[in-house]
């Protein structure tokens, strides 16, 4: 299933490289750390038991009871330092190890064969030339690419202005559309260790893409990194779930392997911010089908509202991350290109997420380990190059949609 898995999403699954085992060696070492689980197990439900009796026992049976219990310890003991030996192996092996895509995800090799689902919204039919977000802002004023590369490097940027207010609009909008959906708000830091990194499949493969620092720690791409750090090794309490949090970062991302693409404008840019959405649920794979048509729903509904053109494709198995089950991507129409580029994306990973950073609820007797999935509902710089190419007018001046005026008290967007 593993080397299948890795197949279907293209991805190079081979520990010998890193390690010296195969995948034969991983699979020999599930079973060792199973049934060393199984045993420590064993072990401490005797423990129990024994503990149990001692109080009731007579003497005699007390001291054998004590003396087995001794003997129970110093195996526990032992059994349960060859188990952090065995983890320790496992672990390393298991980062590598993709997870399985759904049934329904269609095969293909890039964002290329990604499948179609639907197109929403009227594209805007002008009369005029339209012209790209380069342009209507660079000339507005709205923006400054010039002295952002002067100050920031490359794919550096200012947004001044309207453009600065607008991004402030689209956040505060979000934000106030899920939190009426019960949505907990969180400000999440854009600096991040790496175990979260490593728990949310960020780390190793995804590297290069990453900003590091002197310190060993990351700035992350993405809420999702650091909302899903906030639960990790703890026991969420049943009722608790489903955890729906919309979170806001800043975000940064090295786009390491964009070289020669969208190198001018505000599509891919180092430093950018994101309103984020993040659910941990029950450990059911309907639940998460479930939620994660609610999450495509909510950023659907964002577009809407907005009266932007956009459409739904499912993302195919060679486009998906290593610990994605299913992705949904939107994709806003852009006249300027005359092509629908990607502003959403929104993704379910099963346990493969909640195991590495240890995220368990308890139900009845049982432990669980959560299922968790994340989604985009607000992307900036990115989602204003949708507004201001659907929304220019043939002076070269861009109206505002009709939701965002009140945060703005304006039509039009003026330095």
């Amino acid at each position: 299933m593993v080397g299948e898995a890795a197949r279907k999403k293209h991805m190079e699954f081979d520990p010998a490289k890193m390690t010296g085992v195969n995948l034969d060696q991983l699979l020999k070492l599930d079973e060792a750390r199973l049934k060393l689980m199984k045993k420590i197990e064993d072990a401490r439900a005797r423990q129990n038991t024994a503990s149990a009796q001692i109080p009731q026992a007579s003497d005699a049976v007390k001291i054998k009871l004590i003396d087995e219990m001794t003997e129970l310890k110093d195996g526990l003991g032992k059994l349960e330092v060859e188990l952090k030996g065995v983890l320790g192996e496992w672990k390393k092996l298991m980062l590598e190890v993709p997870n399985v895509p759904d049934m329904s995800v269609p095969e293909g090799d890039s964002d290329a064969d990604n499948v179609e689902l639907k197109q929403v919204g009227e594209k805007p039919n002008f009369n005029f030339t339209p012209k790209s977000h380069l342009d209507l802002l660079g000339d507005s004023g709205l923006a400054d690419f010039t002295r952002g590369a002067k100050v920031s490097g490359f794919r550096g940027y200012f947004l001044t202005g309207g453009a600065m207010r607008l991004s402030f609009a689209l956040w505060q909008f979000a934000l106030e559309e899920l939190v009426a959906q019960g949505f907990t708000p969180m400000l999440a830091p854009a600096l991040v260790r790496p175990e979260p990194f490593l728990g949310t499949g960020y780390l190793p493969q995804g590297a290069e893409d990453l900003y590091k620092t002197q310190d060993g720690d990351y700035l992350s791409g993405t809420a999702e990194v650091a909302t899903m750090g906030y639960f990790m090794d703890e026991i969420l309490a049943l009722e608790s779930l489903p955890k729906k949090i919309v979170a806001f970062s800043p975000c940064f991302r090295r786009e390491a392997g964009s070289h020669g693409k969208d190198t001018k404008g505000l599509i891919r840019v180092h430093e950018f911010f994101k309103v984020e959405q993040v659910v941990i649920c029950q450990a059911s794979h309907e639940e998460s089908v479930k939620w994660h048509e609610t999450l495509t729903k909510n950023a659907e509904s964002l577009m809407q509202k907005l009266n932007l053109p956009y459409r739904v494709v499912t993302n195919c198995t060679g486009d998906l991350g290593l610990g994605q089950v299913k992705k949904y991507d939107l994709e806003v129409w852009l006249p300027g290109e005359n092509r629908y580029r990607e502003t959403h994306s929104i993704s379910y990973f099963h346990d493969f997420q909640t195991r590495r950073l240890n995220i368990r609820y308890k139900n009845g007797e049982r432990m669980n380990f959560a299922h968790s999935l994340n989604g985009t509902l607000v992307a900036t710089p990115r989602l204003l190059v949708g507004i201001v190419e659907n929304y220019q007018n043939a002076d070269g001046t861009i109206r505002v949609p009709e939701v965002l005026k009140k945060y703005l008290n304006c039509d039009t967007l003026s330095l």
